[in-house]
């Protein structure tokens, strides 16, 4: 008699395609439940899409039910159509959000694997300071949304180095930004794009300084216009033309020229290659007026010009485009003048005299009494700053006071005629005090 044996599951025979156990009446039974794979809840399990619905797709994890992935767990995009996100046949990574629901269904996210997924890669980005990639998938006030795996915010202050006017024109581009800011708590992410322009056209600068000399003409687009001139892109560094290197003649301001986008072509003025800055010159790429004047004219010839500044110690006159020279007010009529204006008027068409042509310091002076007659002597020292020659006093009040202090050859001969009484009578309580002290000085000494 053979005694009964003691079945141990390891005794069980298995096969490679069936796993069997031992039921309650102790037959051997199929044990489907460990063909299943064990997933936990908040864990990513790869699948396949099987059914994509308006509202649900299901995907087969190889579990004993189909997973089910809510349309609001697609993708962090809002209001999306399922089949623009997935098709039948794609494989997928997903999120266990519930092993059962209320129906017994496994509840899976495709967006929330994707997240856990990307800030990993976020986070790794930051620590490194390597760029990440998204797409633009939203307009926002203050800058846009971008699609890392989680939502990315990149203010439109950081889009681009220069500051873009339409945010709309990136809209679905893919954009390289670098990581400025982490949150994982809040979920936030701040992008800069502008960081990686940056970096990306420091080499550009460097090698643009490289190439570059003092003298060489290139040719740039203008970026920005501002007060006190003009800046050129150079293919990825931004050279400074200064107001007054603008024309050979005077500019109120650069718009009067130049407008944002417009080609021209400038020659390198100077480089400073430790800051990374260029001077440009626009003018020094005309031809120089001034050499016209010289080639054309002697000091005594008579020229005729219209006047373009009426100011208080003068008026100038433009002789050729781009050359004015100044008339100072003795010179413009052989009585005494006490104001330009009774003589000339901005716009008038005169002749002059030329009575000093400086060429080296591009400086010409003028004379209207002197027309009819010959140039007796040698030109009055006037004693103005070379600045009056490119400025108005109205422009540089500093100028205006040093063009009124010299002397009039007129004026010296009357004085009562340029101090009104009152002024006298104002003076007097000044002067008289003074000397007081000096003398209680002397006798005490």
């Amino acid at each position: 008699m053979v005694q009964n044996e003691t079945v141990t599951e390891a005794d069980l025979p298995k096969s490679d395609d069936d796993v069997w156990t031992q039921g309650p009446d102790g037959e051997l039974i199929p044990d489907y439940d460990s063909t299943f794979p064990i997933i936990n809840e908040g864990e990513v399990v790869r699948g396949k899409v099987v059914r994509v619905d308006k509202d649900e797709v299901l995907i087969d994890i190889g579990y004993k039910s189909e997973g089910v992935i809510p349309v609001s767990e697609l993708s962090i995009r809002r209001s999306v159509n399922p089949a623009d996100e997935v098709q039948i046949g794609d494989e997928i990574d997903a999120l266990v959000m519930t092993k059962e629901d209320a129906e017994g269904r496994l509840i899976l996210s495709k967006k929330r694997a994707r997240f856990e997924m990307a800030w990993k890669r976020i986070e790794e980005a930051a620590e490194s300071g390597e760029p990440v990639e998204g797409t633009v998938i939203e307009v926002v006030k203050g800058g846009l949304i971008l699609d890392l795996g989680v939502r990315g915010f990149l203010p439109a202050s950081l889009v681009d180095i220069r500051r873009v006017q339409d945010l709309d024109e990136f809209m679905g581009q893919t954009l390289r930004c670098k990581v400025i800011e982490l949150n994982r708590s809040r979920n936030n992410v701040v992008l800069s794009r502008r960081a990686v322009l940056e970096e990306e056209r420091k080499e550009m600068r460097q090698a643009i300084l490289d190439r570059l000399s003092p003298g060489d003409v290139v040719t740039g687009t203008i970026s920005n216009i501002v007060d006190f001139g003009a800046f050129v892109d150079l293919e990825g560094i931004d050279g400074l033309i200064h107001i007054s290197e603008l024309s050979w003649s005077h500019v109120n301001h650069p718009s009067e020229l130049l407008e944002i986008g417009q080609e021209v072509e400038v020659k390198v003025l100077d480089i400073d290659r430790e800051r990374q800055r260029i001077s440009l010159g626009l003018k020094q790429t005309q031809s120089d007026p001034w050499q016209q004047v010289i080639d054309t004219y002697d000091q005594g010839d008579v020229v005729e010009g219209r006047v373009t500044k009426v100011v208080t110690f003068g008026a100038f006159i433009e002789v050729v485009p781009g050359v004015e020279g100044l008339v100072h007010i003795s010179e413009l009529a052989d009585h005494h003048v006490e104001n330009p204006r009774e003589v000339v008027t901005q716009g008038d068409t005169v002749k002059a005299r030329i009575i000093e042509m400086d060429a080296e310091r591009r400086r010409l002076s003028l004379s209207l009494k002197r027309v009819d007659g010959e140039l007796d002597g040698e030109a009055p020292a006037l004693g103005l700053s070379e600045e009056v020659f490119a400025e108005t006093a109205e422009e540089a009040p500093e100028l205006k006071a040093s063009a009124e202090a010299v002397v009039e050859p007129e004026a010296s001969v009357e004085p009562e005629a340029s101090v009104e009484p009152e002024a006298e009578a104002q003076s007097e309580p000044d002067v008289e005090p003074r000397p007081e002290p000096e003398e209680q000085g002397s006798d005490e000494s």
